[in-house]
């Protein structure tokens, strides 16, 4: 059974940070391309950054030089250290895991709320 388990949300204001964390088993995490995507109320999910190969990251364009998403195999665990946010950041946060090198999303987290308020 697959899980992946967001952790780190909460509410912050404008211009602070905060490090989400998701935590996966039943998986061979190091093979996966694993990525946080975020949805506001209203709005379809959309990526915010994705580790898609050893040397390959992907960011929205909204987010570079904010946030930095890393992995530690060892531990199974993605990360998402985000800084300097904005209220426009505002949204619930889902971890994801994929086939490496791809886009493709075969599992989600169930979702973590990052509040900024302004």
């Amino acid at each position: 059974q697959v899980q992946l388990v967001e952790s780190g949300g909460g509410l912050v204001q404008a211009g602070g940070s905060l490090r989400l964390s998701c935590t996966a088993s039943g998986i061979l995490f190091h093979i996966y391309a694993m990525g946080w995507y975020r949805q506001a109320p209203g709005k379809q999910r959309d990526l915010v950054a994705r580790i898609i190969s050893a040397d390959k990251i992907m960011y929205a364009d909204s987010v570079k030089g904010r946030f930095t998403i890393s992995r530690d195999n060892a531990k199974n665990t993605v990360y998402l250290q985000m800084n300097s946010l904005k209220p426009d950041d505002t949204a619930v946060y889902y971890c994801s895991a994929g086939p490496m090198g791809t886009m493709d999303v075969r599992h989600w987290g169930q979702g973590t709320q990052v509040t900024v308020s302004s």
